[in-house]
């Protein structure tokens, strides 16, 4: 029988109607009380980390949640972590670069509807979940609609759909058919970031900024954002990686920022597919003036990965370098283009 910890933080998937709307009401032990018959085939512990609606989970439970898995790794066959929906993928993200090398299955899940609900998706996401134990699927995960996806993969998509999170531009890791689990890798080939000692990295800056450009913005923001102090701006560019330079030049500012140290990652509008400056001459122009390429990263990946890299060193250079390596799975490197 595997040993199993439930770690609660909150969220729809514990939550009741209260006086100002949903509320996170339900205890650990409620919250199993749903999932009964899960305690004959599990030696299963309950414990409450936090109980907050996600909007309010930020970078210091982060590190409460990256300290609990980390504090028992050893002492479980694996690490589930109910959470609310609407923050879950930056969770997610970030607990992948701060818990590299994870020996055990560690599974994000929650609903989008109260488990107490008699049509709630809760109860096939947290048997999705366990499921992903069972099939030995290492590292940071997320389980929701019968599928896994790796961590740093997932993006909340729909807002009341029970299909709420896809793995944007990397396979699911597995999906949950009438016939059972179906696993798309091999669980004994172990992606990036999962060899090794594992490790507790959460040293963060929150000194981050995420800005999407729209037609007329002002190269002033830029300046506005150095004088607030951000050390890292992760940039939504226009398709492939355009922005505009005529009549009001970014570029200018832009390089104004990386020539005084601050990390500029710029990544796509678009859900799908990679940023690729190689193509238009404004990509190229972009990466002259010492932009990062975000390439098929997430929004909430490339986020997380900046406020990370910036925690672990005060170099431009080293959180270039940290970009250009695949940590977690969370990036395709591609030598041939920018």
């Amino acid at each position: 029988m595997k040993k199993i910890l439930l770690f609660t933080t909150g969220g729809t998937i514990a939550s009741r109607e209260g006086g100002n709307g949903l509320e996170p009401d339900i205890k650990p032990g409620e919250l199993l009380s749903y999932m009964g018959d899960l305690t004959s085939r599990y030696d299963i512990d309950c414990r409450e980390l936090l109980n907050l609606d996600s909007s309010n989970i930020q970078a210091e439970e982060w590190r409460t949640i990256a300290r609990g898995i980390f504090d028992n790794i050893r002492c479980y066959d694996g690490i589930i972590v109910t959470h609310g929906t609407d923050t879950m993928a930056y969770t997610a993200s970030i607990l992948s670069f701060m818990l590299p090398n994870l020996p055990i299955p560690v599974v994000l899940t929650g609903s989008q509807m109260p488990i107490d609900n008699m049509l709630t998706d809760a109860r096939n996401n947290l048997y999705a979940a366990f499921a992903a134990i069972d099939a030995g699927i290492r590292g940071l995960s997320v389980a929701f609609n019968r599928r896994i996806m790796r961590g740093c993969r997932a993006v909340k998509v729909r807002t009341l759909g029970f299909e709420a999170f896809e793995s944007v531009n990397a396979p699911y890791l597995a999906e949950v058919f009438a016939n059972g689990m179906h696993l798309y890798h091999d669980p004994h080939e172990q992606a990036a970031g999962l060899e090794g000692k594992p490790l507790l990295l959460d040293s963060l800056c929150t000194d981050v900024f995420l800005l999407k450009l729209i037609p007329n913005t002002k190269p002033e923001i830029f300046d506005a954002l150095a004088d607030l102090g951000y050390r890292g701006i992760v940039l939504e560019a226009f398709g492939a990686g355009g922005l505009h330079f005529f009549r009001r030049n970014l570029l200018e500012k832009l390089q104004k920022l990386t020539r005084a140290g601050i990390s500029v990652v710029a990544c796509s509008q678009c859900l799908y597919e990679p940023s690729d400056f190689s193509i238009y001459e404004v990509g190229r122009r972009l990466l002259e003036c010492g932009v990062i390429p975000g390439r098929d990263m997430t929004t909430e990946a490339a986020v997380t990965k900046l406020m990370w890299a910036l925690g672990q060193t005060g170099d431009p250079e080293e959180v270039r370098r940290l970009f250009q390596t695949n940590l977690a799975g969370e990036v395709s490197l591609d030598e041939s283009r920018a």
